[in-house]
């Protein structure tokens, strides 16, 4: 039967897996030449790791294991034209799915990003955008961004970015009651804030930061809010931990309370 296939698709099929083309192949002058390798790398990748383009159809990264605790799934979606994270590596002890996209003209990542990448296994992936044009890398995130909202709607979303266009998509979507929030560093997502941070203040500041952020979505119920503290925590907090939280974001005049219903009036932030 192979004869039917193209000399380069025999080879994929019958090639064993040592032939194969290797996960990152380092940078060179020129093709065929060996040399030292640089600090960054071609955007080639072998089968056990990913590259997409807008061709492919579906979002097919490896699902997360499923248990009654768990929380729902956060995706970091990173805009690689506006922002190249050096600290990619914070991301490997939390479960998260992380969503690299790069420009058209962008043909190599940094050796850190792309070993913290590969590192991730298949809940890491990239994506190269066709063509050039305004807002192009913009538009595919927002595609990207429903499509997943659509499969998951409980999950989070961090788009990483600097670039205040997307903000009242985010805006949008939050009034549509989607978790979507636009951080300008990895470190800002505020599960890792806080997993990072031990005082109590700390863990107030990043609570009201992710308040702000859901406009008019806020929880209006005292139980639904301390379900939204618990979800930015990689593991869920004790009840008595949850209340005290709570009575301390009340004590402070951020939240009031009113027969089970919550009201706010919260700091700005900068």
């Amino acid at each position: 039967m192979l004869e039917h296939y193209t000399p380069r698709l025999q080879y994929l099929l019958t090639a064993r897996p040592q032939q194969l083309p290797t996960r990152l192949l380092p940078d060179s002058h020129g093709a065929g030449q060996t040399g030292s390798p640089r600090s960054a790398f071609d955007v080639r990748f072998g089968p056990a790791f990913r590259s997409r383009s807008p061709r492919d159809s579906g979002i097919r990264m490896a699902p997360l294991p499923q248990s009654e605790d768990q929380l729902p799934t956060n995706y970091v979606l990173i805009d690689f034209e506006n922002v190249q994270p050096r600290n990619l590596e914070i991301l490997a002890s939390h479960p998260f799915k992380v969503i690299v996209f790069t420009g058209a003209n962008q043909s190599k990542v940094p050796f850190d990003l792309a070993a913290a990448m590969q590192g991730l296994g298949e809940n890491a992936e990239y994506v190269k955008i066709w063509g050039n044009g305004r807002n192009a890398l913009d538009f595919h995130i927002a595609f990207y961004l429903g499509e997943l909202s659509a499969k998951e709607p409980d999950a989070s979303f961090h788009i990483i970015s600097r670039d205040t266009g997307f903000d009242p998509l985010i805006k949008h979507l939050t009034n549509r009651k989607l978790r979507v929030q636009r951080e300008k560093d990895l470190a800002e997502i505020p599960v890792l804030r806080m997993s990072n941070t031990g005082s109590r203040n700390d863990k107030i500041t990043a609570i009201v930061k992710n308040l702000n952020g859901r406009g008019q979505s806020r929880p209006r119920k005292v139980k639904t809010l301390a379900n939204t503290i618990n979800s930015l925590f990689t593991r869920k907090l004790p009840q008595e931990e949850l209340s005290s939280l709570v009575e301390e974001l009340e004590e402070r005049k951020y939240i009031a309370v009113n027969e089970g219903n919550v009201s706010y009036t919260l700091p700005q932030q900068p």
